[in-house]
């Protein structure tokens, strides 16, 4: 059965009948959705999140060409294995912005520029967006990232250092910061780390 839909997804793929390829990855908080269009990544889904849920909203909102196809994930499958495990500092993966727009899609764009190791506020994001003024804005553009991790929204944080919210729960959100920490204070100690190119 699963040759089969393998046999099927390679076909789609090679007859352009595939417009969004998904896959499963394990994480140390249990399994991620992923998906991507030929333009990028389009998708993760924490585990807090129904996957089923998901492949309906980007059958509703990209196309309902959507079939599990890990072989066409496999760069972003790598990276977030590398990431979790500590390796990994950067993410260089191409990105499909269209789940969102706006001033949401000014924020994301903002957090996704936020250094490995390092995490601004939400009036920063706001700032970075053009409105500082809309700080509730900028945590809601958080709340509705819908490539967490990749999009570090992890890295946004209330006034103050308080956690705020994570879609994942906050002891994820806790373990992120202290990975990226702990991996960040090993390269200062050791003279710098290797960064991947950013989109």
């Amino acid at each position: 059965m699963k040759a089969s839909l393998q046999r099927l997804a390679e076909r789609a793929d090679t007859e352009g009948l595939l417009d969004v390829a998904y896959a499963t990855v394990d994480s140390p908080f249990g399994s991620l959705l992923i998906a991507a269009t030929p333009r990028g990544l389009v998708r993760v889904n924490l585990p807090a999140y129904d996957p089923e849920e998901t492949l309906e909203e980007l059958a509703a909102h990209i196309s309902p060409r959507v079939l599990e196809a890990p072989e066409r994930l496999d760069d972003a499958r790598r990276e977030l294995d590398l990431y979790f495990e500590g390796k990994l500092t950067e993410f260089d993966l191409p990105i499909d912005w269209r789940l969102t727009d706006g001033f949401r899609k000014k924020v994301q764009r903002a957090i996704a520029r936020i250094p490995y190791g390092q995490t601004r506020t939400y009036t920063d994001m706001a700032r970075s967006a053009g409105n500082e003024r809309a700080v509730r804005a900028a945590g809601t553009a958080c709340g509705s990232n819908p490539i967490p991790i990749v999009v570090p929204c992890h890295r946004v944080l209330r006034t103050g250092g308080g956690l705020g919210g994570y879609g994942g729960g906050l002891p994820m959100k806790e373990s992120l910061l202290e990975l990226e920490r702990a991996q960040a204070g090993d390269a200062s100690r050791t003279g710098g780390y290797s960064k991947r190119r950013s989109n």
